[in-house]
């Protein structure tokens, strides 16, 4: 992202055209991203920028005076997820909670939020050449239509918040959605899932939050929209920060929803050290779960070589594509390994002892969970993209474009870096150069 105040002139100039449709263009796409790259490799096919878009511009055109001041932060973090708009070249995105970061004060890290009027988006975007267009941009907003931020909801489970520079407190907000993954409804709806609760919501057309689904027992009060207990309460041992990353919807209507990480059962080390994450199926006619699965991450050193931290593998994107089946994305910030996966029956573990929290040793804690009798989801490696020259890291959302290409987007974090350094003596965003692109890979075998 540019920091040049010329170009964020010229996005005011161009800004009424961020909200509504634009004029359609044709998807253009690029040679092979390397000539002497072999055939039956992957390969990266053509890539798109988002440009700069000042975001108390982007946020105050959709709901005016929620941002006040932006601190010279340009709109990012939209690479959440990416699911197909229905027309070639146009997709739903969804922004995350906005731009956060981490500073260490008297040896404590705190949770900085620099713009804390920023309020979640869902966003519909078009690749045309080599850029990501905004067509138009859905807030989402409570029952009584003020908007939703991203900070944090209560007390006793969430990072305590903070101003840019980590030292004054900011407020808890229950109305507040970390939101990560989107699918559009038949409806004109959409369902997002959400890290904080974990939860998973429905809004409508216009992005007011109608249900927001959590785990039993998560007590959520004074929140301004319907808050439903249905999902299973051993979810309440969510490891702070990542709660539900991944969603997709299969063709019959139910929704797949991905813990990021393996859940902090009993305790923070157990979860640190797993490698078991927890995949959950919900039936958005039944309101409720209706099967739950137990997914293995490979080891952290097979999806990234430079990385020996168990911890640092997670879930962010699961794809339907046809049938039971799934693309399941392992990644760390750098690295990336999509599998195939069905959704077996007999794999369904919903309502048994490894959804009492009491149970030990944990499903967490088992090291072969295979050997110890759980059904673990079988997988088949598709594609591994930590080879692919060309793909950016930190990939948050896989998309199907058809049955060998794929539209991979990335989180850039709105170009915030954490320490005491991100922000100048101004207050001013240091930003850190990371643009938000839409990266096309041909698989060579396809799907």
């Amino acid at each position: 992202m540019s920091p040049h105040a010329t170009g964020r002139r010229a996005v005011h100039r161009c800004v009424a055209a961020v909200v509504p449709l634009t004029v359609l263009a044709a998807l253009a796409t690029a040679g092979p991203a390397s000539a002497h790259r072999r055939s039956g490799e992957a390969r990266v096919i053509s890539t798109a920028t988002l440009g700069d878009i000042p975001l108390g511009t982007f946020s105050n055109a959709l709901l005016p005076g929620t941002v006040a001041e932006d601190r010279g932060v340009d709109l990012g973090g939209i690479g959440s997820d990416i699911h197909p708009a229905g027309r070639k070249g146009e997709y739903w995105t969804v922004t995350d909670r906005g731009p956060n970061g981490q500073i260490k004060v008297d040896g404590t890290k705190r949770r900085t939020f620099p713009v804390p009027g920023f309020d979640p988006a869902i966003v519909r975007i078009k690749v045309s050449g080599d850029t990501v267009k905004v067509l138009r941009s859905i807030p989402l907003t409570t029952s009584s239509g003020e908007p939703v931020t991203g900070l944090s909801n209560q007390a006793e489970r969430d990072e305590a918040p903070y101003s840019y520079d980590a030292r004054t407190p900011l407020p808890f907000d229950p109305n507040g959605l970390d939101t990560e993954g989107v699918v559009p409804a038949a409806d004109s709806s959409f369902w997002l899932v959400d890290e904080y609760g974990p939860s998973l919501v429905h809004v409508s057309a216009r992005g007011k939050v109608l249900t927001r689904y959590v785990p039993e027992g998560l007590n959520l009060t004074g929140a301004d929209h319907p808050v439903v207990e249905a999902l299973p309460g051993v979810l309440l041992h969510r490891k702070v920060n990542r709660g539900f990353e991944g969603l997709a919807q299969l063709p019959g209507g139910d929704l797949v929803l991905a813990m990021q990480s393996p859940l902090s059962l009993p305790d923070k080390d157990a979860g640190e050290a797993s490698r078991t994450v927890r995949l959950l199926r919900f039936s958005p006619k039944k309101k409720a779960v209706t099967a739950e699965y137990a997914y293995r991450f490979d080891p952290v050193t097979v999806v990234d070589p430079s990385e020996d931290d168990a911890s640092e593998l997670k879930i962010s994107s699961v794809v339907a594509v046809g049938g039971d089946r799934l693309l399941v994305e392992e990644r760390t910030d750098k690295a990336a390994r999509l599998h195939l996966v069905r959704l077996d029956r007999k794999a369904d573990i919903l309502g048994g002892r490894w959804d009492d929290g009491a149970t030990s040793p944990s499903l967490e804690q088992l090291a072969d969970p295979a050997a110890a009798g759980v059904p673990v989801l079988s997988k088949r490696l598709v594609v591994d993209l930590g080879t692919v020259a060309g793909v950016p890291g930190k990939i948050e959302g896989v998309a199907l474009v058809n049955r060998d290409t794929l539209a991979l987007i990335n989180d850039n974090d709105f170009g915030m870096t954490d320490g005491a350094d991100a922000f100048d003596a101004r207050g001013r965003l240091v930003d850190s150069g990371i643009e938000t692109k839409v990266t096309y890979v041909r698989l060579p075998k396809g799907l």
